[in-house]
């Protein structure tokens, strides 16, 4: 809980910044990345709590980029 509390945090703070070109596509690609392999391995090994906890670090990571990506598209 304390790190979906500390990723929603970034994403309030990345939202209501003035600027996105400090926010890097790769590292949401690589957190996207990386939640969906801890997925599919927290599913093999039957660990609910990990499938549920990596599947909100996954939305975290795409809500961060689809509102990078729509702050980019608006400057534009």
């Amino acid at each position: 809980m304390v790190l979906i509390a500390t990723l929603a945090r970034q994403i309030h703070k990345q939202h209501k910044a003035d600027s996105v070109e400090a926010v890097s596509t790769w590292l949401f690609v690589g957190q996207m990345t990386a939640s969906v392999l801890f997925i599919a391995y927290s599913a093999l090994v039957g660990s609910t709590v990990f499938v549920v906890t990596n599947c909100l670090i996954l939305a975290t990571a795409v809500i961060g980029q689809v509102l990078a990506v729509r702050r980019r598209r608006r400057r534009e």
